[in-house]
């Protein structure tokens, strides 16, 4: 069969997906503005984390719903929508901070942010994962890198504006009118390869589908609807073990500094350097852990991932030395991060790209779970023991659940792949 040739460069299109995760991971960011707030209107640190909650819960359940629009109108459309309605959500911030109301604050940045959120977020991940079937690890990472870089930009540029040229809700406007600027400009080059392509250099008998390996997982294990993929048992093992190592990873981005603090006895400003390593290797080990499953396979990735935060895990509470201390916390986000990027292209390998968007979305309602389950998990020990111990040996047991389900998942594939082996057999022989 011919191959097709392509009117857009992969490249840019990869660039356009990490321009639209730069503007959304502006999330993680939003720390930025809690003393601010407190200052200027009042409101209690718990109330205006309260938002932060709401639009990271809204982004699992916006990805889950509207997955399907995604898959059905196109990675434009939907880039298109997350612009309008995350940059909608922000200036009605703005607006909520003008007039000091808290309710509409958590409705427009915590609601409608979120939804923005989840659209603009799986947006250009299943078009990657088809522009790249030769590095989707690679290709899902650059964008997901954006999304844990987001903050690196924000931060910077929200503190200069509240501290030297607008109020709070100023910044908000602001920041607002370049996100529909910048994630409208990614959506715009946005587009789904012609049927036929792949990339220069590579075989269409290369290309990953059900007869094809890739990737050391043994490839595609089918090309399903999001439908079927939800009546298979690796479905349900890819949630539970995307939910425990975002719980571990997102229970320590909560209280990253107090801990830093309370467990090495260092000053804030030393703790607060430590949060910013770790918004640096959330980064790296997005795109680092992405690009070396290529190599190794996603499912001895997660595996990988499980192991070495179960050693971290449990030297923390040993650790009193702020060195060894941030290594740790630096090396379990690094898996954190690499959970996200890795993700996308393990759902290719296990379930095709027919409906990953869709199937995309179902999977990041872990993430919805994860963000409440976390934090709460470890606000409540710390308030009951007034010891941060207790969480880790607690997170720790769920790792060990992880790992357990990354091997079961193993099996599972094994089993799937010989059964199909043992189908081609009897069909060549007939």
């Amino acid at each position: 069969m011919p191959r097709t040739e392509a009117s857009k460069n992969r490249w840019l299109i990869a660039v356009s997906a990490i321009a639209i995760h730069l503007s959304i991971g502006s999330v993680y960011a939003y720390s930025v503005y809690q003393n601010p707030l407190n200052d200027s209107v009042g409101w209690a640190i718990g109330d205006v984390t309260l938002a932060f909650t709401v639009a990271i819960f809204f982004l699992g359940l916006s990805a889950a719903f509207l997955g399907t629009f995604v898959d059905t109108y196109g990675p434009r459309l939907a880039g298109l929508v997350s612009a309008a309605v995350f940059g909608t959500g922000t200036l009605g911030a703005g607006f909520a901070v003008q007039i000091e109301s808290l309710p509409l604050f958590i409705a427009t940045y915590g609601v409608l942010g979120g939804i923005g959120l989840g659209i603009g977020y799986i947006a250009p991940i299943s078009t990657l994962v088809e522009w790249f079937p030769d590095r989707r690890g690679l290709a899902t990472g650059m964008a997901v890198m954006g999304f844990g870089a987001g903050a690196l930009i924000t931060s910077p540029v929200a503190e200069f504006l509240m501290q030297n040229v607008t109020s709070v809700a100023g910044t908000f406007y602001i920041l607002g009118i370049g996100y529909i600027i910048f994630i409208s400009a990614g959506a715009s080059y946005m587009k789904k390869p012609p049927e036929e392509w792949y990339p220069a250099g590579m075989e269409e008998a290369d290309l990953p589908d059900d007869d094809h390996p890739e990737g050391g997982d043994g490839g595609d294990l089918a090309n399903l609807e999001a439908t079927a993929a939800l009546k298979t048992k690796r479905f349900y093992l890819l949630w539970l073990i995307v939910f425990i190592n975002i719980s571990a990873g997102i229970m320590l981005l909560a209280v990253a500094a107090s801990m830093t603090q309370t467990l090495t006895a260092v000053s804030a400003a030393t703790a607060a350097t430590v949060v910013g390593v770790m918004g640096i290797f959330n980064g790296l080990g997005r795109i680092g852990w992405a690009s070396a499953s290529d190599y190794t396979g996603r499912t001895n990735m997660y595996t990988a991932f499980f192991a070495i935060q179960i050693v971290a895990f449990f030297l923390l509470p040993l650790t009193t030395n702020v060195v060894l201390f941030a290594i740790l916390l630096c090396i379990i986000i690094s898996c954190y991060g690499g959970g996200f990027a890795c993700l996308p292209a393990y759902i290719g390998d296990l379930f095709g790209t027919k409906e990953l968007g869709t199937i995309h979305g179902y999977t990041l309602t872990a993430w919805s779970m994860a963000g409440v389950a976390g934090p709460t998990l470890v606000a409540s020990i710390v308030s009951a023991t007034g010891s941060y111990t207790l969480s880790f040996y607690i997170v720790n047991v769920a790792l060990i659940v992880g790992l357990v389900c990354t091997v079961v998942l193993r099996i599972n594939i094994r089993n799937i792949q010989d059964s199909k082996q043992e189908q081609a057999a009897v069909s060549s022989s007939d």
